[in-house]
């Protein structure tokens, strides 16, 4: 069963307890930080954009986990299968960051003598500016991006911890912008035009408990002259109200049920991430095979905090079946899938 929230409501009881668990079209229930009953540094905050094309792509990270704060940049060469990624840590945050409690309004800037960066809202759209002093050896990275024809609809997901009641997971996933820009990475410069090139934005806020896997995938692009793009998604929560699998064609969401991702195994059961997977879903609306470019794989382990993420950049084909029962057929849709599990 998909259960949609329909009423504005805040997002948390009195007792610091999700006030309606569901899935939205837009983000319909009010965070508040200062409703949330459980410790301050288990609250988790973030804002991570994900800009790109057939050839190359840009993700921005901005986020406040309360005992630590991050702002990081991912150069991805999808032509080369290379990747550059870097971050600033910035030690107890405990919301000093200060990101904003809706992704509609309200804008993150952050300035320190490593990285500037700014996410903020102007007239018809989002304007996207970073500065990464040596970034790649010596040389700088620079961006700065507008996105804009945001859809009408997006993915917007409030799912509880069936451990504690005072943990929940907020989500906003925001497919199949439109962006244009330019970057300047490693003594290079490169534009992205509107024609070819879309933005996405996952906007979380939650408390979340301490060991947690989570897949998760998106793609967005041109399929059929429609603008098209997907969210898919599960591991962890309680996701009984409802998933996060959705379609998106010209701005317009279409619900899926459950979906798996089926990642090969060797004959020892460990995942290969670099050989093509497969997806499919519970209502036989989604059927896609995806052929893996390159794996950005980062793992650490610092005694009680653990993140071994895997988040492979590939191409998508397949077909998907739209709620009036239409059908697209999809070929080398360029997008993500990850498996990523955390102990923090």
């Amino acid at each position: 069963m998909q259960h949609e929230i329909t009423s504005p409501a805040p997002l948390l009881k009195d007792d610091g307890s999700l006030y309606e668990a569901g899935y939205a079209k837009y983000p319909i229930l009010v965070y508040d930080r200062s409703a949330i009953k459980a410790g301050r540094m288990r609250i988790k905050e973030w804002d991570y954009y994900l800009i790109y094309n057939d050839r190359y792509a840009v993700a921005l990270t901005a986020d406040d986990n309360s005992y630590m704060g991050m702002m990081s940049v991912s150069f991805i060469d999808f032509g080369r299968a290379e990747e550059v990624t870097k971050s600033v840590i910035i030690p107890l945050t405990n919301g000093r960051i200060r990101l904003p409690a809706s992704s509609d309004s309200g804008d993150i800037v952050y300035s320190s003598r490593k990285v500037k960066l700014s996410f903020t809202h102007e007239e018809g759209g989002r304007r996207l500016r970073v500065l990464f002093r040596r970034f790649k050896g010596k040389n700088d990275f620079e961006c700065d991006f507008l996105l804009t024809d945001e859809p009408r609809d997006s993915m917007v997901i409030a799912t509880p911890f069936p451990e504690k009641k005072t943990a929940f997971y907020y989500n906003q996933k925001i497919i199949a912008m439109r962006a244009s820009g330019t970057v300047y990475h490693d003594g290079k410069k490169y534009k992205f035009t509107p024609g070819n090139s879309f933005g996405l934005l996952d906007w979380g806020r939650g408390v979340w408990t301490y060991d947690n896997t989570w897949y998760w995938s998106a793609a967005q692009g041109s399929v059929g002259g429609h603008t098209f793009g997907f969210n898919l998604g599960y591991g962890f929560g309680d996701t009984e109200a409802a998933s996060e699998n959705m379609l998106f064609v010209d701005g317009a969401a279409h619900k899926l049920d459950r979906v798996t991702f089926n990642i090969p195994k060797d004959e020892n059961g460990h995942e290969k991430y670099t050989e093509p997977w497969t997806f499919t879903s519970s209502d036989g609306r989604l059927e896609l095979d995806f052929v893996p470019i390159i794996d950005r794989k980062s793992r650490i382990s610092l005694g009680v905090i653990m993140s071994d993420q895997h988040q492979v950049f590939g191409r998508f084909s397949g077909r998907v079946i739209l709620d009036d029962g239409g059908e697209l057929t999809i070929k080398d849709l360029t997008g993500f899938a990850e498996k990523v599990r955390n102990k923090w």
